[in-house]
């Protein structure tokens, strides 16, 4: 079971990620993009972890929410909406948990992936943040199913996610941006789906630490 304190320790690990990898996320988005996305996220959850104390007392599912509405509002480009919805959907998913079970996350994450693909009109192999997000998810289940144990469904999701950053790499971007390139945008990978690997990666951190 995640309690709200493993909760609390994904965003700030995830927040420091966010920071520590600032200029490598925007160097890729520079070579396909609008050139802010590490600026951005590291901005975004920079507010995160400043606001965050305001909802220690409250449940999961408000954590979450709290959390992408502040992305939505101090995220710019694309990644604010994305994220934001990610986060809001999770959230009501998991409305009025004190605890959450593999169920619990594996529907979480369902329903993030939900309010993205809802927000950016985006389907997996179209180089975006699904490309990491959905092998990784798949990962996850396929592991659960197998009865292994959350940390070790997320070591597997993690390796599915950064397989997902390298197939990015191999694909024309056909969203946002880097569509304007075209072909030119194939051999580069997609800072957002980069981005979200690193989601899975904070989130084996923890479960590793909790042993969960």
């Amino acid at each position: 079971m995640a309690t709200k304190s493993d909760v609390l320790d994904f965003i700030r690990i995830y927040a420091d990620k966010m920071a520590e990898h600032r200029q490598e996320l925007t160097d890729y988005d520079q070579a396909i993009g609008d050139g802010d996305h590490g600026i951005n996220m590291s901005r975004g959850f920079k507010a995160v972890i400043e606001k965050l104390p305001a909802v220690y007392e409250k449940n999961i599912d408000e954590i979450l929410k709290t959390v992408g509405m502040i992305l939505v509002s101090t995220v710019g480009g694309a990644s604010g909406p994305l994220y934001g919805s990610a986060f809001m959907k999770a959230g009501a998913a998991v409305k009025g948990k004190g605890e959450l079970s593999n169920e619990d996350i594996i529907l979480a994450f369902d329903e993030a992936v939900g309010g993205i693909q809802f927000r950016g009109k985006a389907v997996e192999g179209e180089k975006t943040i699904l490309d990491s997000m959905i092998p990784a998810i798949k990962a996850i289940k396929a592991s659960i199913a197998d009865g292994k144990s959350m940390a070790e469904a997320l070591v597997d999701g993690e390796k599915a996610a950064w397989d997902g950053v390298e197939y990015t790499k191999t694909i024309i971007a056909t969203k946002g941006r880097a569509s304007y390139l075209g072909e030119r945008s194939i051999g580069h990978q997609d800072p957002g789906a980069t981005s979200m690997a690193y989601v899975f990666q904070a989130a084996k951190e923890v479960a590793e630490k909790v042993g969960c």
